[in-house]
């Protein structure tokens, strides 16, 4: 009697040994079985495993624990993200450059500021909060924010520049007063894209090269506007402010790209130089002291 119940407990102990919450788990990257029956766990599995390296580089922040299995439901809303922030940066880094004598602040390109830039990375930054990914949901929804604001400020009905100058709100944007007052905004995007450039080092080295670019394009449109103020127009600082963020509209093409292939496993690996093994976490140094 002994026998014939040790081998039901064996196989009940052997199907629940990859499951968690009651549904089986498995690993994308070490499933060994044949196509088909792979295609139809996909289906059905109630969670998936990713490799740390893998989930940096989809969800752009190093791996973390959750309490549900909502990454295996939704998504990745990380490319959206980049789609928004990269539709708005690319044309303002060329608009900045002066390129095909374009100019104006890039007050062109305010619809695409309000949909790609704003709507897109605060829309993104949603679903990275629902996911539990905090940096990325903290980066887009500020990112978010600084297109809606930056859209805001060049669109008439705010009446931002115009408040400055009334009698002729054609003019306002190059108001004295009201560029020595926005020159802060940009100076403080700056900072808050310093305490980024320190958090990604956990990230990929993409990640931390943008930010690293980004920092002096909003200081030298930081100078610039200061500047102006003062009478003194320097395009070179505009120019030099375009040709930084047409590098990180590079960098961030790249990356998109690479979520893109990753999104539809497709079978080229590109690097974008993983970190986040580099720089031990906090918890996972105090569980080695």
């Amino acid at each position: 009697m002994a026998s014939n119940n040790h081998f039901p407990d064996s196989e009940k102990d052997h199907a629940n040994s990859g499951a968690v919450n009651g549904q089986q788990k498995y690993d994308l990257h070490h499933d060994t079985h044949d196509e088909e029956a792979g295609l139809s766990r996909l289906r059905t599995a109630g969670s998936l495993t990713i490799s740390p390296e893998l989930f940096e580089k989809i969800y752009l922040s190093p791996k973390n624990q959750v309490s549900n299995n909502l990454r295996s439901t939704l998504a990745n809303p990380t490319p959206l993200a980049l789609i928004g922030f990269l539709l708005a940066l690319s044309p303002l880094s060329n608009i900045l450059m002066g390129w095909r004598g374009a100019g104006g602040l890039g007050a062109a390109e305010v619809g695409a500021y309000y949909f790609f830039g704003g709507l897109l990375m605060t829309l993104s930054a949603v679903f990275e909060f629902i996911l539990g990914n905090t940096f990325p949901f903290v980066v887009f929804g500020s990112f978010g924010a600084f297109w809606l604001s930056w859209a805001a400020t060049l669109t008439p009905y705010f009446n931002a520049a115009a408040a400055y100058q009334p009698d002729n709100p054609a003019a306002a944007l190059v108001n004295p007063v009201f560029l020595a007052s926005f020159g802060y905004f940009f100076l403080y995007m700056g900072v808050l894209c310093l305490l980024y450039l320190i958090v990604s080092l956990r990230t990929n080295v993409v990640f931390v090269l943008i930010f690293t670019l980004i920092i002096p394009v909003f200081g030298l449109l930081t100078g610039y506007v200061w500047n102006a103020a003062l009478g003194k127009v320097h395009e070179s600082l505009l120019e030099a402010a375009g040709a930084l963020a047409f590098v990180v509209s590079l960098l961030g093409w790249y990356l998109l790209f690479v979520q893109l292939l990753a999104s539809v496993d497709f079978p080229l690996n590109l690097p974008v130089g993983d970190l986040s093994r580099v720089i031990k976490g906090g918890s996972e140094r105090a569980k080695r002291a």
